[in-house]
């Protein structure tokens, strides 16, 4: 099927109109733009309203270098939260006061109902890297046994894409796959290739792909090694792909799997109902200029090929070279060639694993951050949206705000001494503050709360209240405890990038494991001693502002029995077996999904 702009395809405007809308024809630009300025507004007032309070605290008695720092710490690790306070917000008026959400942040949707056949070909292809084979495979097989159930399985084609470079694993990877095609009635659609260099990273073995395969397919959906995809979705999306064309990357809203992990089981949980109301807010507004996050999505090869190639960036790593975090960028790059870049903010077949201790969710924290930073090098790619462009600088936003907020806590001893003397210090409007970011901090996981407390069946969907409401109170004190943990590996890891330090990418392990304190100790010692000084310190100038601090500050005195606590295989079991902290496919298991969770669960 051409990927030119089909104007007879059902739900695109007369010709005349096309451009005043996106390349598909079915939102307007206007309608866009309105959404864009409303959520503009309304973020601008809050951050500016939340910076003006916190000049007042800050100022009171007169400034100083301290209340200069901590001010401009403020200023740039709040946007995040004030983002996702109005997503939140904003997803959750969608879904409980408009009449049909889904019409408004994806009109291409109803497209995918339609029985209509398949006419264009997909690939279907997982990336893997130094990964335990038997494990990915497997999830490969069932993607493909669920696709063969639809009935349209003669569209779609198979590969693993290995970048692996350990010979054992590869010799493994090979066996697994000759043994699946050799079982398999139609094995000449399933292949395995594997590259001696890992040249660009994924990004470079995707575009491999490309170069390889590309011409015999319109669409490609790429799949990391813990993917998995339920085959009537994976049809669903293909046949929205297949009446717009101006489509160029269709993201699905991924979401956990059920795990035997306790720190995985708790933050999916969080995640899952959390995303919801999240992702159908920040879709309502940035409409055609999605993200991608470079897995379970399809992606239309022609134009990727032709206009999403990265660039080496100038210098050497960690900031240099090849790009690590791809899949923004091509979504940038995708948008910019005319096509549409859209997520599908609905819960449906599309599944991921999570890490499985605190320490392996850092490790991917650290990756993702040092990609992120790239970014800085890419702001000025001719050409880019505006919208394109701000997802960026959002990117970036991200993970500069931790270090900003590191460095507030270090500080706030310092400044508790300089407001103990002041006798009309602001406390009332201090503590106003602290409580007002705290709940905007909070709120996609309050408004995901919410909206499975009003949605019919949402909270059954859950286990029911009592599971729910445990599972709510153990999440959130969790996060407070996982948040405090990352954001010093992760300061400490970008003042690292600054001479010089890179991560080494390869496998991940994504199985339950016990930790052991003395693993724990070795790489959370930096977090317990910033907690000792700094809650130290407070206890002897201000023992209330240390109480007050806890939220903040607990996690890191408790990093390492929290570690230790939430990676230990006893207490997952006991949270399996009472039910809490688990999510929808805990209760009513996919066929899909049980197909995998034999196989390292």
């Amino acid at each position: 099927m051409s990927d030119s702009l089909d104007t007879s395809a059902p739900g695109h405007l007369p010709p005349a109109a096309l451009s005043l809308t996106t390349p598909t024809g079915l939102q307007s630009i206007d309608e866009l733009t309105r959404r864009r300025r409303i959520v503009f507004a309304l973020n601008v007032v809050t951050y500016l309203a939340m910076l003006w309070v916190a000049s007042l605290v800050l100022g009171a008695g007169g400034w100083t270098w301290v209340d200069v720092i901590l001010f401009a710490g403020f200023a740039l690790g709040t946007p995040w939260t004030v983002l996702g306070f109005w997503n939140a917000l904003i997803g959750l008026w969608l879904l409980h006061v408009r009449r049909d959400a889904l019409a408004e942040v994806a009109p291409y949707a109803p497209a995918g109902d339609e029985p209509t056949p398949l006419r264009i070909k997909t690939a279907i292809f997982m990336t893997v890297r130094n990964e335990d084979p038997g494990r990915a495979i497997l999830r490969l097989k069932t993607v493909k046994a669920s696709v063969d159930a639809t009935g349209e399985g003669g569209a779609f084609s198979y590969f693993v894409l290995s970048d692996t470079n350990s010979a054992d694993v590869a010799a493994a990877e090979e066996r697994a796959v000759e043994a699946w095609k050799a079982a398999d009635p139609d094995g000449e659609r399933i292949v395995y290739r594997r590259r001696a260099q890992n040249t660009a990273f994924k990004a470079g073995n995707v575009h491999d792909f490309c170069e390889r395969w590309g011409k015999d397919f319109t669409l490609m959906l790429p799949l990391d090694a813990d993917s998995l995809m339920a085959g009537p979705e994976i049809v669903r999306l293909v046949r929205m792909m297949q009446v717009h064309p101006r489509i160029g990357i269709l993201q699905s809203l991924v979401v956990g799997m059920p795990s035997s992990s306790a720190f995985a089981r708790i933050f999916q949980f969080g995640m899952r109902h959390g995303m919801r109301s999240y992702t159908m807010g920040q879709a309502w507004w940035v409409g055609d200029c999605g993200p991608f996050w470079g897995h379970n999505a399809l992606v239309r090869i022609r134009p990727f090929h032709e206009h999403c190639g990265l660039p080496v960036l100038p210098g050497k790593p960690p900031l240099g070279g090849h790009v690590l975090s791809h899949d923004q960028v091509e979504a940038t790059l995708m948008r910019r060639a005319g096509y549409e870049v859209r997520v599908l903010p609905e819960e449906r077949g599309s599944w991921e694993e999570n890490p499985p201790t605190m320490l392996e969710f850092a490790q991917r924290d650290v990756r993702w951050c040092q990609g992120n930073m790239q970014y800085i090098k890419l702001l000025g790619l001719p050409g880019l949206y505006p919208m394109s462009r701000f997802q960026l600088v959002w990117a970036i936003l991200m993970f500069i705000g931790i270090p900003a907020w590191t460095l507030m806590i270090a500080l706030l001893p310092v400044a508790a001494w300089q407001a103990r003397g002041m006798a009309d210090y602001p406390v009332t409007l201090a503590i106003g503050l602290y409580i007002t970011f705290f709940t905007m901090y909070l709120s996609p996981k309050i408004a995901g709360l919410i909206d499975a407390m009003l949605t019919r069946g949402g909270v059954a969907r859950y286990g029911g209240w009592l599971r729910f409401a445990a599972g709510a109170a153990i999440e959130q004190v969790f996060s407070f405890l996982q948040g405090a943990v990352s954001t010093i590996r992760t300061s400490i890891f970008m003042i690292g990038l600054l001479f010089g330090k890179s991560v080494v990418w390869g496998g991940q392990s994504r199985d339950a494991q016990r930790l052991s304190w003395a693993d724990a100790a070795r790489h959370l010692w930096p977090q317990t001693l910033f907690g000792v000084i700094v809650c130290g310190a407070l206890l002897l100038i201000a023992p209330a502002v240390f109480w007050w601090s806890l939220p903040l500050t607990a996690g890191y005195l408790l990093a390492i029995p929290f570690a230790v606590l939430t990676a230990e295989p006893w207490f997952g079991k006991v949270l399996q077996r009472l039910g809490i902290c688990g999510i929808p496919e805990d209760f009513n298991t996919p066929a899909e999904v049980s197909a995998v969770m034999g196989n390292g669960r």
